[in-house]
């Protein structure tokens, strides 16, 4: 039983959010050979302020 954890800064549409979910879960179940049945994904969202690249966060760039 597969589980994907995707984390990505908020702001994404529930579209994007769809197509993501559907796209890994088939990349997934392709890849491993799992049945798309048996994949989770979990999406945690986390603010701009609450992310940070070379000691910047993405809120102050």
């Amino acid at each position: 039983m597969p589980i994907v954890t995707i984390k990505m800064i908020e702001g994404r549409t529930d579209e994007q959010k769809r197509n993501l979910v559907d796209q890994v879960t088939t990349a997934v179940s392709e890849t491993v050979a799992a049945p798309k049945e048996n994949i989770s994904i979990i999406i945690e969202e986390m603010k701009k302020e609450h992310y940070a690249t070379g000691g910047v966060r993405k809120s102050d760039v």
